[in-house]
């Protein structure tokens, strides 16, 4: 290392960063990490190097999909300054100049300022830069490192390092909206119809104060640079990765990556609708079957879910209502209870499918919303309470209703998506919790059928509880619940209880 005066490098475990506190700092994301990170870079900068550049190499191993960079030194209170930029083993990657913060940067989006693109292994450098320091003055500078491995899931979240907020509750948000990244559009200054960008999506969300979004433009990546981007600032609305895999034999939405995945179901590079899912899997994320009662054709190319032989078990959702389709014939809760009857347990969830933020009506940003019972605002939890099933899915997208359900017998107790062990003859005891509903009707759907072990099936309060028992008979079964209003609409959507 000629010409790098007092420089140490300390190499720690290799493992991916686990990411533990978020700090908004002009406009940039200050990492913290649980875990050491992967190198550790050290030097000092003098009096005399003001106004000069240094290089600072280190290697970058084969197999990481991200590297994050912490840059932290001593003497800002006589108002040092050191800049940071970077370069791959092969072009300029980015200057951030004296803006404070991590950057981060993968193959499909990269901090501001710097750019995306493929993580080549083998030498990388920062670039330091020194625009002020004074005669006699020494600054110490650390510059920490960290590897992500291809398909690594996020410690916390994609976007953001920390969790939006702490504690467990029921989180509201909509997990289908399309922007001009793929075909979003919305009205120019002008009056004009153009794409639209990811900021008009994001900032319907926050007015309609939902808690979580994932954007999920058709088959691309290119909007995962525009949300990095948007995170810092819309700090109370988590920002989760997702696009819709949109092939010839249905679509799905896939949550939790940026990395590629190859759409095209049915050609000679992914055969069938299953090597989809593989590569969903080896990635850790989740995957939901889309509006799959929706026609397809010219009016809607490919949006039925129509394919042949598609392994169900692979899948941890579905989209059960889209848009203001809760009922008829494009709904999709009788695709989703068909798959229950198969034994296939699957998450009921809903998105807006909103491609018009300046939507206001039913089919904008948040109608339906999906509520998820998580352990905190961040994308591996909410994505861990989507598929442990303890969900609901608000129809009209109110913020303050709620639906529970627990269901006990022989000495346990489950939520929705949870599974009983309850020999035959046993009682199943089933209490549902409902708040904001005052009058509508309670209905209780088992293995598909309408059943009627209420009583008195209307809610009568403001925060109302109800109960019933159910024998058991030895089988398979699940039961969930609907909530509707007087005249019959479809308000809340429940989530089942197996046993």
């Amino acid at each position: 290392m000629t010409g790098m005066p007092d420089l140490g490098v300390r190499r720690g475990r290799g493992r991916p960063p686990h990411l533990t506190r978020f700090l908004l700092l002009l406009a940039a994301i200050l990492l913290c990490h649980a875990q050491p990170p992967d190198i550790v870079l050290t030097g000092t900068f003098s009096g005399s190097d003001n106004h000069t550049y240094r290089e600072v190499p280190f290697k970058v191993p084969a197999g990481t999909g991200r590297i994050t960079i912490e840059l932290s030194y001593s003497g800002r209170d006589q108002r040092t300054v050191i800049d940071l930029g970077l370069f791959d083993p092969e072009r300029f990657r980015g200057w951030g100049g004296g803006k404070q913060g991590a950057v981060s940067l993968s193959e499909t989006d990269a901090t501001p300022s710097y750019l995306p693109g493929p993580i080549r292994a083998g030498r990388w450098k920062l670039l330091l830069g020194v625009p002020n320091i004074r005669p006699g003055v020494r600054s110490d500078f650390t510059a920490k490192i960290y590897f992500e491995r291809s398909g690594a899931a996020p410690a916390v979240s994609t976007f953001s390092s920390a969790p939006l907020r702490a504690g467990p509750a029921w989180y509201r948000g909509d997990l289908h909206l399309h922007t001009g990244h793929s075909d979003g559009s919305c009205i120019s200054q002008s009056g004009q119809t153009v794409p639209c960008p990811a900021f008009k999506i994001v900032s319907a969300a926050a007015d309609r104060h939902l808690d979580f979004i994932a954007v999920t433009d058709h088959n691309s990546t290119s909007h995962y640079g525009a949300l990095r981007e948007l995170q810092p600032y819309f700090d109370r609305l988590l920002i989760i990765p997702g696009r819709e895999i949109t092939t010839f034999e249905g679509h799905a939405n896939v949550f939790g990556t940026t990395e590629f995945i190859d759409f095209r179901a049915g050609s000679a590079s992914v055969p069938t609708m299953n090597d989809v899912f593989r590569q969903v899997e080896k990635l850790h994320a989740l995957i939901s079957v889309n509006h799959p009662n929706d026609p397809t054709g010219e009016e809607c190319m490919g949006c039925r879910w129509l394919a042949a032989n598609a392994d169900l078990s692979r899948v941890q959702a579905v989209e059960a209502v889209n848009g203001g389709n809760a009922e008829g014939p494009l709904a999709g809760i009788p695709f989703w209870e068909a798959q229950l009857n198969r034994g296939i347990h699957l998450t009921g969830i809903g998105g807006s499918d909103t491609h018009n933020p300046d939507d206001k009506s039913r089919a904008g940003v948040g109608y339906p919303t999906t509520v998820v019972q998580a352990a905190e605002l961040s994308e591996r939890r909410i994505l861990e309470g989507i598929r442990a099933g303890n969900v609901f899915i608000d129809v009209e997208g109110r913020p303050d209703r709620l639906l529970e359900m627990t269901a006990a017998s022989v000495g346990a107790t489950v939520e929705m998506g949870g599974t009983l062990k309850a020999p035959m003859g046993a009682t199943i005891h089933v209490s549902v919790h409902a708040t904001q509903l005052n009058g509508a009707i309670t209905e209780v759907i088992q293995d598909g059928r309408t059943v009627s072990p209420l009583s008195e099936p209307a809610i009568k309060a403001a925060d109302f509880r109800q109960s019933f028992d159910m024998a058991a008979d030895g089988g398979r079964h699940w039961i969930r619940v609907n909530i509707r209003n007087r005249e019959g609409r479809l308000l809340i959507v429940g989530n089942p209880i197996y046993w």
